[in-house]
């Protein structure tokens, strides 16, 4: 394949790759990035690729791999390492301050609200907001999942009521 033959079909995939690199990101911004990176890797790296494969395959092969790995790279950046004795910096307190009395007030009516539901709905409501998955709830109750998905949006339809004057 020709380095003219190897960009026209380059060019030719740009709609089927901002596709794919939106499926990745879901940011329109980085999935242009994203595509303009795959690009740069294929046209550096085009005499690794053995003529009359599959480009396409090959293409997003690129971008799929780019991806993971700019996604690697993010999270080791953002991770903490501390150093210190007693790990003084990961132990702190994430204090964010004075509480005012009108939320002190509101947690504690919304808290009410939710203990005055029923246990079939306060119990998978509550495990829900405490961070169980949805899956998680359902094997520990004894209960299927679309059951417990009711569950909890009917919990929320009878707190907006409840609790309609929080309410924007």
């Amino acid at each position: 394949m020709t380095a003219h033959e190897f960009n026209n079909s380059l060019i030719e995939m740009k709609s089927n790759l901002q596709r794919f690199a939106m499926s990745l990101t879901s940011d329109r911004d980085t999935a242009l990035d994203l595509v303009q990176d795959t690009y740069l890797k294929a046209i550096t790296y085009k005499e690794k690729f053995i003529d009359y494969t599959n480009l396409k395959a090959w293409v997003f092969t690129i971008m799929k791999n780019t991806f993971i790995n700019n996604y690697r790279r993010n999270i080791k950046e953002n991770t903490i390492i501390d150093g210190t004795q007693d790990l003084y910096y990961l132990n702190m307190p994430h204090d964010k301050g004075f509480i005012s009395p009108e939320s002190k007030y509101a947690q504690g009516e919304i808290d009410r609200a939710i203990d005055s539901l029923n246990d079939d709905f306060r119990i998978p409501f509550r495990m829900h907001i405490d961070g169980f998955k949805y899956h998680e709830i359902a094997d520990k109750l004894g209960l299927k999942i679309g059951t417990v998905k009711s569950r909890i949006f009917f919990t929320r339809q009878k707190l907006m009521l409840i609790l309609k004057d929080y309410g924007s």
